[in-house]
């Protein structure tokens, strides 16, 4: 995983094999706060029941992909998992990194070693899909077992996952580099905020007035959300790969920002 999300950097400023030990820095550190990590697991399930399960109930079927009528359980539940994706990206490339950045001094120590910028970029953003892997992949087993995931396809809602994980991480670790205080941080539950209400997470696009449902199709999480929703509703068409388009750029953006961010910043 290190090395795919090293490729999508440019070649002179690619993070190498170095950064494993990064993310393996990062593992032995997450044991110590282990049940911080494991309740990033329960907020979209919680979502799940309380919003699928209640309010699935009152609504009955809505429109899914293709136009074809899905229970509103089934609807929402990919959504869940790609706000999942996001939210736990975001928090771990937002927040940590920052406080790495400015406060713990963490990288500047890490570059007392043979590991350069780069290989920090690389490794934080790997590590990030690999928690968000984990959630990913509990949160699609809740789904399994409700019987939310109607085709065989359903399976690459996994490494949609990922993606969606990885758009986010590189994103957020590219906006951290230009943050200057906790106060800063505030901005990112007001992007987020947004992005989770209004990207066809609760309710097909259209019902969006004309004017937010162009803007919804800017969303990431709504690129994110209907990929989720087709693969594992089995609506598969050419389509689909507008939104990995989508999803590829913005993560190959944010990870070249990222690099030079943090070059910039500790190599100063």
């Amino acid at each position: 995983m290190t090395g795919l999300v090293a490729r999508i950097l440019p070649a002179g400023a690619r993070g190498s094999r170095r950064a494993r030990y990064l993310v393996e820095r990062n593992l032995l550190v997450a044991k110590t706060f282990w049940p911080t990590i494991a309740s990033g697991f329960f907020e979209p399930v919680f979502y799940l029941f309380a919003v699928g399960i209640g309010i699935g109930r009152l609504a009955g079927e809505v429109t899914g992909p293709g136009g074809l009528p899905v229970p509103y359980e089934a609807f929402v539940a990919p959504a869940m998992l790609a706000s999942s994706a996001m939210n736990g990206a975001v928090f771990e490339t937002t927040h940590n990194v920052f406080f790495k950045l400015r406060y713990g001094k963490i990288y500047d120590a890490i570059l007392a070693t043979p590991m350069q910028p780069a290989d920090v970029a690389v490794g934080e953003i790997t590590w990030s899909l690999l928690r968000g892997g984990v959630y990913g992949a509990a949160f699609l087993l809740v789904m399994a077992a409700r019987g939310l995931i109607t085709s065989p396809w359903g399976l690459l809602a996994f490494p949609a996952a990922l993606l969606i994980g990885f758009a986010f991480s590189a994103v957020g670790m590219a906006a951290a580099s230009f943050m200057r205080s906790w106060q800063d941080l505030d901005v990112v539950n007001l992007v987020t905020l947004p992005l989770f209400l209004f990207s066809a997470t609760f309710y097909p696009l259209d019902v969006y007035p004309p004017a937010l449902r162009a803007l919804a199709r800017l969303s990431p999480l709504y690129h994110g959300a209907e990929l989720a929703r087709a693969l594992t509703l089995g609506v598969i068409d050419a389509g689909l790969w507008v939104h990995v388009g989508f999803l590829v750029a913005m993560g190959g953006v944010g990870s070249v920002v990222a690099a030079r961010r943090l070059e910039r910043l500790l190599l100063r």
